[in-house]
């Protein structure tokens, strides 16, 4: 399956020049059992097989990443993701299977991957920047750029083991975006920055994607995913399991995080019954005064129709409706606890109206996520993407909130 295949592809994205073929890639790493020293003395000149497995961390993966395109890569802890991100940076051989990419690469897998901890700052910028292929020369040019935008200015001549992580990441990231590269491998290293620091770096993705760079982004942020991704690859034991845009992405993930719950509980010896009794039969949303399908306008009302099965009788339970953007954001969400309603108990079937009055979302599509849970806490059902609706553009806002504003001259 490659990013071409795809019925939804754009026609600039399959114009644009294929810069990363991952063709039939597997790759197997061996697994040992015998794990202390005094195991392996007794096991040494013996079948190691049977003292050994093994484990494919990549299994047959096919994709085609066309110039200029943001790709995230999605899957549970364990699926391959980060197996995938470093072999397309070379740092690991596929067992199987050919890798071939165009242009300069900059890979920011690892924390502080390149860096020599005895080494200060500024040595290891010349030894990472070295490492991504930038000559002595071009370092030198780009030093201050580096050390400014890292922001550790005052410990750029200490060593790199006093570092805290947030400092680690800081120089790392900050070498690699000045390699000037055509293909941006991230990893979730991005998360140990603090948060302005991780706004930088999304604005720093940003500016790449405006100047038509490549960027492979493994995230387990799904609304990061949303907001920076055109396309994502959603992994399963190594496996592709989807190639499709950001949000169906985000959508087909969740279900394999649902599969997989329901499978552990299983496993755990719980009857099926009580794996996964209940569902969200529908969601319905009406706009008084407005067609279906039509656009919702700044101050209209807005009635959410919640429908829910449970094939067992529940005496106590709440609902509930989570409303995001296209972009993954939570703008609004309430449920019956915190609104004090106190439902009747559910016979099998059982359906709940909420209204929202003088509607002020932002421009632009949103989607309602419904789901219904036990007085513990303790989650029954979600249908995601139960309902969806496009609010209205204005002529003086942009964000995900209308507010009455007004403007004069001082």
């Amino acid at each position: 399956m490659t990013l071409q295949d795809m019925n939804t592809t754009t026609s600039a994205a399959a114009e644009a020049p294929v810069v990363v073929s991952i063709k039939n890639v597997s790759k197997r790493f061996v697994l040992r059992k015998d794990n202390s020293l005094k195991e392996r003395l007794v096991t040494l000149g013996r079948a190691g097989r049977r003292h050994s497995e093994d484990f494919w961390a990549l299994k047959d993966v096919d994709l085609e990443i066309p110039a200029g395109t943001t790709i995230g890569l999605l899957g549970p802890n364990g699926s391959g993701k980060s197996t995938l991100l470093k072999a397309i940076g070379g740092i690991l051989e596929p067992s199987t299977g050919t890798i071939t990419r165009r242009g300069r690469l900059a890979a920011l897998l690892e924390l502080g991957a390149g860096f020599h901890p005895d080494l200060t700052g500024r040595e290891n910028v010349f030894l990472n920047a070295a490492i991504l292929g930038m000559s002595q020369a071009e370092t030198e040019a780009k030093f201050d750029d580096i050390v400014n935008f890292s922001g550790i200015a005052d410990f750029i001549d200490s060593q790199v083991k006093f570092y805290s992580s947030g400092m680690y990441v800081r120089l790392a990231f900050s070498v690699a975006i000045h390699t000037d590269p055509d293909i941006l491998l991230v990893d979730e290293v991005l998360a140990v920055g603090d948060e302005a620091f991780q706004r930088k770096c999304m604005d720093k993705i940003k500016e790449f994607q405006r100047q038509g760079r490549t960027i492979v982004l493994v995230s387990h942020s799904m609304g990061q995913v949303q907001e920076l991704c055109d396309r994502a690859v959603v992994l399963s034991h190594g496996e592709v399991q989807f190639v499709g845009s950001a949000r169906s992405a985000v959508k087909n993930f969740r279900e394999i995080l649902e599969g997989k719950r329901i499978s552990e509980a299983s496993a755990a010896g719980e009857p099926e019954d009580e794996i996964q009794p209940g569902i969200v039969t529908g969601t319905e949303l009406v706009v008084e005064g407005r067609q279906p399908g039509e656009e919702v306008q700044a101050g209209d009302d807005m009635v959410l129709r919640l429908h829910f099965e449970h094939a067992t009788r529940l005496d106590e339970w709440h609902s509930g409706f989570i409303i995001e953007s296209n972009t993954g954001q939570q703008v609004f969400g309430t449920d019956s606890r915190r609104m004090k309603l106190h439902h009747a108990p559910m016979d099998r079937t059982a359906s709940v109206e909420y209204r929202l009055e003088d509607v002020q979302f932002g421009a632009g599509p949103y989607f309602v996520h419904t789901y219904f849970y036990k007085p513990s806490g303790e989650h029954i059902a979600i249908l995601r993407e139960a309902a969806r609706f496009v609010m209205a553009d204005d002529d003086y806002s942009t964000g995900t909130l209308r507010v009455k504003a007004s403007a004069r001259e001082l």
